[in-house]
């Protein structure tokens, strides 16, 4: 089967080349601070494993809404405005996967190409 010529340009993730320079540092010695693919240098907490197997047994099974929970978004905004000194919404959080989506959303909004 022949593929697609725009297969041609996939290729790694960027953070797994970053990973692999960075290994590559550490074997020559260097101290490293990872924060390439987003994974733990410790062991799951116990506490965090229980309550995944607490929300898995009372069905939490599917995604949630794309804006997140409006419990979680009044308490990340009560959060928010309790400790810094603002005033904010639920209704100006926004809930997402990671980090790499909320840097990237702006800048697609914001930059053209070449900037």
């Amino acid at each position: 089967m022949k593929l697609a010529s725009r297969m041609d340009r996939i290729l790694i993730e960027t953070a797994f080349e970053v990973l692999l320079k960075a290994r590559a540092l550490e074997a020559q010695g260097k101290n490293i601070v990872h924060l390439e693919i987003g994974e733990p240098d410790f062991e799951t907490p116990s506490h965090v494993i229980a309550a995944g197997k607490q929300a898995l047994d009372e069905g939490w099974t599917h995604y949630g809404p794309t804006q997140g929970y409006p419990e979680f978004r009044e308490a990340i905004a009560a959060h928010v405005s309790q400790t810094r000194g603002i005033t904010a919404k639920a209704s100006q959080v926004c809930v997402v996967p990671g980090g790499k989506p909320i840097l990237f959303f702006p800048m697609m909004a914001l930059l053209e190409e070449g900037d």
